[in-house]
């Protein structure tokens, strides 16, 4: 139970999955606009949401990449093939399709996640609050996962859905749009949920720096996993760089962002094959990027999309045979 102290009335919030503790920085709420929640250490999450917003469908949230170790494990659908129906396109429901293997779809699973583990926790938290505003606004739009077996696509996925013919791909609105990076800024700024977005000018700008990157990263470690040339310590020394910008987190914004879900996907698979193949570690000598990885393994709307370290290395010891 915390308490909760509301035009000089004191009452208890309830009915919460996880035990509060006050945040030592508390303040009595004086005014219905504006006020504090309490802070909940095994989410490390604190909200500062404002009412005025709040009817706009919009929270002012901030939240690290740590999640409750509570949250439900999501039971995935099976992957998609050229023998299987399609589902009802454009009929209304928001899906994403994804490949479970494919780092690009990857990213923009992740940012889904994080979007409804959070929104789960502060819809939740809220409604035992104020009951009236979620009545009439409802909860959190459902993004439903549709997986394809990029090996034996079905042929309707390229006639009916998406004409690239790739993942990720995103149904919403009876329209469908792809490229990872951009459907990754599509949902945090379309869907309820914590802002995975800076609001500081300057971090605005490094992120786009960093986004710009990731292209770049990634031809230089396949360059090197491939033979052709050894950039990968250059690349990962530019993201221990990176990493040191900003004191006040260990995420490359100092807080958790959509640039840290732009690279995860990659970095989880670089960081294995690096050591099978070439007897590399990504993190020696690199204490910030060490500390990184350490706390994106304890984001649960990532931990939900990742693979055994085993079957990344396996996949780029198949696409790479000639070279090793």
């Amino acid at each position: 139970m915390a308490t909760l102290t509301f035009n000089g009335l004191t009452g208890l919030t309830s009915s919460i999955d996880v035990s509060p503790q006050l945040s030592s920085n508390r303040t009595s709420i004086k005014s219905p606009t504006i006020w504090k929640l309490c802070y909940y250490p095994s989410l490390q999450l604190q909200c500062v949401p404002c009412l005025s917003s709040l009817r706009k469908s919009k929270a002012a949230v901030r939240a690290s990449a740590t999640m409750s170790s509570r949250t439900v494990q999501e039971i995935l659908p099976p992957a998609l093939t050229s023998s299987s129906d399609p589902p009802q396109i454009l009929d209304g429901t928001t899906r994403l399709y994804i490949s479970y293997t494919c780092p690009y779809a990857q990213r923009v699973w992740i940012t889904r996640n994080c979007k409804e583990i959070m929104m789960r926790f502060f819809c939740h938290l809220i409604f035992v609050m104020f009951s009236s505003i979620f009545k009439a606004k409802g909860l959190q739009e459902k993004i439903t996962l549709v997986p394809i077996d990029l090996k034996d696509r079905p042929d309707w996925y390229k006639e009916k859905v998406y004409s690239a013919n790739k993942v990720p791909a995103l149904e919403h609105n009876k329209e469908v749009k792809g490229e990872s990076l951009d459907l990754i800024k599509y949902i945090d700024g379309n869907f309820a949920g914590p802002s995975l977005s800076p609001d500081d000018p300057a971090k605005k700008e490094f992120a786009e720096e960093l986004f710009s990157y990731t292209d770049s990263f990634n031809k230089a470690i396949r360059s090197t996993l491939k033979g052709d040339a050894d950039e990968a310590g250059t690349a990962f020394d530019y993201l221990e760089t990176a990493l040191s910008k900003f004191d006040d987190g260990p995420f490359f914004l100092g807080q958790f962002s959509l640039v840290d879900i732009a690279y995860a996907p990659f970095i989880e698979r670089f960081q294995p094959t690096l050591l099978d193949f070439k007897n590399y570690d990504i993190t020696a000598g690199r204490p910030k990027l060490a500390a990184w990885i350490e706390e994106m393994d304890r984001n649960e709307a990532y931990n939900q999309t990742k693979r055994d370290p085993k079957q990344h290395v396996e996949s780029y010891r198949q696409r790479f045979a000639a070279a090793l």
